[in-house]
């Protein structure tokens, strides 16, 4: 198996820190549903959703 350098691995930008965030081995069966590039981001989306709707 050939090691693949993290440049080359696909990359997506996070909608609430808008960081670029590449592939992880564990999102590997869902990469198409990740959107955030950490738990922490996702938090703060939902709690500015939920701030706005209120």
């Amino acid at each position: 198996m050939k090691t693949r350098r993290k440049r080359d691995l696909p990359q997506k930008t996070c909608p609430v820190c808008k960081r670029p965030f590449a592939w992880r081995r564990k999102w590997a069966k869902d990469w198409d549903r990740v959107v955030y590039c950490s738990a922490r981001c996702k938090r703060q989306a939902r709690a500015s959703a939920s701030s706005k709707s209120a």
